[in-house]
């Protein structure tokens, strides 16, 4: 049995597009939360491909942390 370790998500490895897992665990929400904010305009979602899988930039990711000056628009 081995023992799998979650590595903790650094900022300046993240890909400039993010799943809605990847965000919600920076932000420490649940992806629904994420969803929902989506809906509302608070976290923008790009959808990719045919089934419309939801993207996050992280620019906006950061912005809502604090951690940027402004949104990026998609």
């Amino acid at each position: 049995m081995t023992d799998k370790k979650k590595k903790p998500l650094r900022l300046d490895d993240l890909p400039d597009l993010l799943t809605v897992r990847e965000v919600a665990e920076i932000l420490r929400v649940s992806p629904l939360t994420i969803k929902r904010w989506g809906k509302r305009g608070k976290l923008p979602a790009i959808r990719i491909n045919s089934r419309g899988d939801r993207r996050y930039r992280k620019e906006a990711v950061l912005w809502l942390l604090g951690m940027q000056g402004k949104a990026a628009t998609a």
